[in-house]
């Protein structure tokens, strides 16, 4: 494969990267940025592989459309003292409620956060006010609260920022 191929694709990389390390993005741009990188891995891979152009391109565009819907119906804000404590709460209780082969599913398959849902404040944008849990700590990850535009299904695997969390909703 020759090396100015891959210069385009790479500077789109670098650039959505550098990007996404801004915190304070709007639910838009997280869309656009996640979508292009998305899209841009998916076509390297794709074209560094073999897969003829007339594969390769509807598939990285596929697949970066699906990121940036996926990152669009989310935004995130500040949590009040208030929306920690229940989102510690729930999380403790979820967790203290699974039996041994259910936590040792969650350790086969990787899941090491859970997103679980915390109280709605007038900040809260969306359907669920959701927090990350990391079930290794044991505590409520940062201080983010992550207002989720349509509630994901419970076990659902979702992408909150830098972290992937398996939902549990209220963790009753």
């Amino acid at each position: 494969m020759k090396v100015s191929k891959l210069q385009l694709p790479v500077l789109i990389t670098a650039g959505a990267l550098m990007a996404s390390g801004c915190s304070n993005m709007t639910p838009g741009e997280n869309a656009g940025v996640f979508g292009t990188v998305a899209g841009a891995a998916t076509g390297i891979a794709l074209g560094a592989s073999g897969v003829p152009g007339y594969i390769t391109v509807p598939v990285a565009i596929g697949a970066g459309a699906l990121a940036g819907t996926a990152a669009y119906v989310i935004a995130k804000h500040q949590a009040s003292e208030e929306q920690k404590k229940i989102a510690q709460a729930r999380a403790e209780l979820y967790y203290k409620r699974l039996d041994a082969e259910q936590k040792e599913t969650l350790q086969k398959k990787k899941v090491r956060y859970i997103a679980v849902d915390t109280k709605k404040d007038s900040k809260t944008q969306g359907q669920k006010a959701v927090m990350i849990y990391d079930t290794k700590s044991q505590q409520i990850v940062g201080n983010d609260v992550y207002d989720v535009k349509e509630s994901p299904k419970v076990g659902q695997t979702t992408k909150l920022d830098n972290y992937t969390a398996q939902y549990v909703g209220s963790g009753s």
